[in-house]
């Protein structure tokens, strides 16, 4: 199940991808053909109800010629961590 986090990171990736293109001049049938997907594929990554694959972003990123971290980029990063790095290290031993 998605989250509202999950919710929010898919529609702010595909308002970005709109407002990329939208500024390119190209609508949504032109961008299928540059990229290989379907116009209603590319509706759905662009209003967030789609949770597309990194290499289905990487060629619209390709195709809109934009670096594919604009199109990703959450927002979230900023100069100080926002949680301190753990000293001891991860425990994994409950994924093994």
């Amino acid at each position: 199940m998605v989250d509202d986090a999950e919710k929010t990171l898919l529609a702010d990736a595909g308002r970005r991808i709109r407002e990329i293109r939208a500024a390119q001049g190209l609508n949504l049938e032109q961008l299928a053909r540059l990229t290989g997907i379907s116009a209603p594929a590319l509706s759905l990554i662009e209003t967030g109800k789609r949770d597309p694959r990194l290499r289905t972003l990487k060629r619209i990123a390709d195709a809109l010629r934009a670096p594919l971290a604009t199109i990703i980029a959450d927002g979230s990063h900023t100069a100080e961590p926002s949680a301190p790095a753990p000293s001891g290290g991860y425990d994994l031993g409950d994924y093994q």
